[in-house]
């Protein structure tokens, strides 16, 4: 994929460094490559040199005119950043160590990661973990976070590998692809949901150990309860999806939830609930406190074989190309991860 060449450090803070904008204009959201200084960052402890950055589905909606997810305008997108420490006045980091940030209001409401500078306040970041590179870091991103804490939560609710199949719903995404090799390198037996016939392969690869449409999830349609068919289930889509697995759960099973691509509101009943005992849990990694965050970090540095997550990286893109990234991920156009190099 290539090497990425250092970044220039600003010299002062009237120093311009590229960065990628989205800026509301009435009713429309004007996107493009722009410049800034640092005097234009946020405040904070820690000043970093992004390195790398990835594409996710909230920087698509964050450029969506109406939207209700960037609350400051202009923005630089982009929840996920890896780079290296320039400027710090925290004890937690120094000048050229390599961190990850992500989540709080990087990227929605503070300038976040699609920009070759960035200024975050010391206890939103991670120290990069020993062996892991900030490519590698930028490719797990909140996409690899978010896997590693449904896994946690489902566990937690007593799931074990031995099981049973679990299903993981919208595969080909970041998180389904992050969630299916996880469990997969963890001894469970996967089973991949997609709605793209042309991803087989690619899940197989990353350790399914079976590959169905999303069509065959509900194949009763509207009946109160389906077949028990998953001891787990981590659902990246919502809708009506994560309604029909709700429906197909085993007895005492729990499906852990964080996505929404497939539509923000829920139809079920209560039969799963008081009938099989399942559990609906919700994962957030916005809030998550920086002491789980980095304990979670510590564990990913060894969860994904090299050539697992750059299998994963479907593109590598400059700033001037986010624009079609952006727009095919809120299109649902995109699998695995796409990262962003700000330096070009």
């Amino acid at each position: 994929m290539g090497t990425t060449a250092p970044t220039p450090v600003p010299a002062s803070p009237s120093t311009p460094f590229a960065a990628y904008l989205a800026t509301r204009i009435g009713d429309t959201v004007e996107t493009g490559v722009g410049t800034l200084t640092l005097a234009d960052l946020p405040p904070g402890e820690v000043t970093v040199r992004v390195d790398w950055s990835a594409v996710n589905y909230k920087d698509g909606m964050a450029t969506r005119p109406g939207n209700r997810v960037a609350r400051l305008s202009p923005l630089v997108p982009g929840v996920d950043l890896a780079g290296t420490v320039v400027a710090s006045s925290a004890p937690v980091v120094g000048v050229g160590d390599q961190v990850v940030a992500h989540g709080y209001d990087i990227g929605v409401a503070r300038h976040g990661g699609f920009a070759q500078m960035a200024r975050v306040p010391a206890d939103w970041v991670v120290p990069l973990p020993e062996g892991l590179t900030s490519r590698q870091a930028a490719t797990i991103g909140t996409a690899g976070f978010t896997a590693a804490l449904s896994l946690h939560r489902l566990e937690r609710h007593g799931l074990s590998a031995g099981d049973g199949p679990v299903l993981v719903t919208g595969a080909s995404g970041g998180v389904g692809s992050m969630t299916v090799s996880l469990l997969a390198a963890r001894g469970y037996e996967v089973v991949a949901s997609t709605g793209k016939s042309g991803e087989r392969d690619y899940l197989v690869g990353l350790g399914a150990s079976a590959v169905i449409d999303r069509a065959e999830l509900d194949p009763v349609g509207t009946r109160t309860l389906a077949p028990e068919r998953w001891a787990g289930a981590v659902d990246c889509v919502g809708g009506p999806t994560l309604t029909a697995v709700l429906r197909s759960l085993r007895y005492g099973a729990a499906v852990a939830a964080s996505g929404l691509t497939g539509g923000n509101s829920l139809t079920t009943s209560v039969y799963p609930f008081i009938v099989r005992n399942v559990a609906l849990i919700g994962v957030d990694t916005v809030l998550t406190p920086i002491s789980e965050r980095r304990a979670v970090w510590e564990e990913l540095s060894g969860a994904f074989p090299a050539n697992l997550l750059e299998e994963m990286v479907r593109d590598e893109i400059t700033l001037d190309r986010l624009g079609p990234a952006l727009d095919r991920i809120w299109a649902g156009g995109v699998s695995g991860r796409v990262l962003v190099r700000p330096a070009g």
